[in-house]
């Protein structure tokens, strides 16, 4: 299946563009997803980091099984006081 994947504030910058089509097989999950991720863009985050993904508006656990049509965004870590 293709999934776009957007990429926000700091990620968004490391990986010089918006978003990112990616293919992946049937009933991926969103560990598969950051596996890719992390492959193709080894700069956007140490591994380390836990990369946080919303899927369709929520959060999402690794395991999540993904479908096509997906809408995917990857959330840095956020800082403040």
């Amino acid at each position: 299946m293709e999934l776009t994947v957007k990429f926000f504030a700091l990620y968004r910058e490391r990986a010089k563009r918006n978003a990112v089509s990616l293919e992946l097989p049937e009933e991926a999950t969103v560990a598969d997803l950051t596996g890719e991720v992390r492959r193709q863009f080894p700069m956007l985050a140490p591994s380390n980091v836990q990369i946080v993904v919303a899927v369709n508006a929520d959060y999402a656990e690794p395991e999540t099984v993904l479908r096509q049509g997906d809408d995917v965004c990857l959330i840095p870590p956020v800082s403040g006081g």
